[in-house]
């Protein structure tokens, strides 16, 4: 049996080899490709191989700690920590020994970044004291992820040791949120305008989601300069509104973050993938969030006691993938251009 590649995708896919960006055009007939075909396996090919030479064999691990549970009022639809999910009844926040105890134990096993996650309602001042608290207690990289901000928020951020924020316009936004699209994208403004690198990923995918409103997202990262982007797909919690969807395969997430990779060219420092699986790994991923304390997709108050993955376990699943976990981190570097990669 003969391999060929489509002509069109052959010559799409060799522009994205190069690092040449992407037009909306190719990204969406990329994204048309079927699982199991002979383009299927050649765009995650060439999004793994770029992530390899870019990336040089690098797994990254951005340690995910949920500060707060609470019944959130913003009601986002895809999210367990709100009050009409009805999972979680009380204000809980996590003590700063518990968060100095996780962080710690990110740090012995060689985390690249802790990323701090609140709910919407969570006081800003506690996030900052909590930044001031990590900061003196550990050497690892803050990163924000919090609700949308201002520019004198970000100065204050920067000031409490943060050195970046995961922030992401969603897939639904203003439709399964009561947030607005351009309120997210205003705080990105700010994220760049003040200093601080901006993490995000294309989130949270489900089977509904148009390739033209996935491939908008791939675009808003890369022409924003994001730091990292990548895939997350939603995970139906016990009673969630969005159960009658379904949720996308291992697979599709794996497919999307090629797309994703080479839309993204030579602009990023890290691609993820969420939760962490191996298949990703072989399709241009190489950045997992390992959990603990509070999940938008968990009925645990302690995700580490629930879904979520530790980073014994993410890194071991980099290593089966031949990623290396213990080398530095790429995202507070500057990345090679297109010109130095065909050079």
């Amino acid at each position: 049996m003969g391999f060929r590649v489509e002509p069109q995708i052959a010559e799409i896919l060799s522009k994205a080899e190069a690092l040449t960006p992407l037009s909306r055009n190719e990204a969406l007939t990329l994204m048309r490709i079927k699982h199991h075909s002979q383009e299927c396996d050649a765009m995650m090919g060439v999004a793994n191989r770029i992530s390899r030479w870019q990336f040089g064999g690098k797994g990254e691990n951005h340690f995910h700690i949920g500060l707060n549970v609470e019944p959130c009022p913003m009601d986002c639809l895809f999210c367990s920590l709100t009050r009409n999910a009805g999972i979680f009844k009380d204000k809980i926040e996590f003590s700063s020994d518990q968060v100095i105890q996780w962080a710690r134990q990110a740090e012995s096993h060689g985390a690249d970044g802790l990323n701090l996650m609140t709910t919407g309602s969570y006081p800003f001042k506690r996030l900052l004291e909590m930044g001031r608290i990590l900061q003196k207690e550990t050497s690892v990289p803050l990163i924000a992820n919090t609700r949308d901000i201002n520019h004198r928020e970000g100065e204050a951020l920067l000031d409490a040791g943060f050195v970046g924020a995961y922030h992401a316009v969603r897939l639904g936004e203003g439709r399964d949120t009561p947030l607005k699209r351009e309120k997210r994208i205003q705080t990105i403004q700010v994220l760049n305008d003040v200093g601080l690198l901006w993490m995000n990923c294309v989130e949270p995918v489900g089977p509904e989601h148009s390739a033209e409103e996935i491939v908008d997202l791939m675009f808003l990262a890369r022409d924003n300069g994001a730091t990292y982007s990548g895939i997350m797909r939603r995970i139906n919690f016990p009673g969630s509104p969005m159960t009658h969807f379904g949720m996308i395969s291992e697979l599709e997430m794996a497919r999307l973050v090629a797309v994703s990779r080479l839309v993204m060219g030579d602009v990023p420092k890290a691609h993820c993938t969420h939760e962490p699986h191996a298949a990703s790994l072989m399709a241009g991923a190489n950045l997992f969030f390992p959990e603990v304390g509070a999940s938008p997709r968990d009925g645990k108050t302690d995700t580490g006691k629930g879904r979520g993955i530790g980073i014994e376990t993410c890194q071991k699943i980099q290593r089966e993938m031949e990623w290396d976990p213990t080398l530095d981190s790429n995202c507070y570097d500057r990345q090679p251009a297109a010109s130095e990669m065909n050079a």
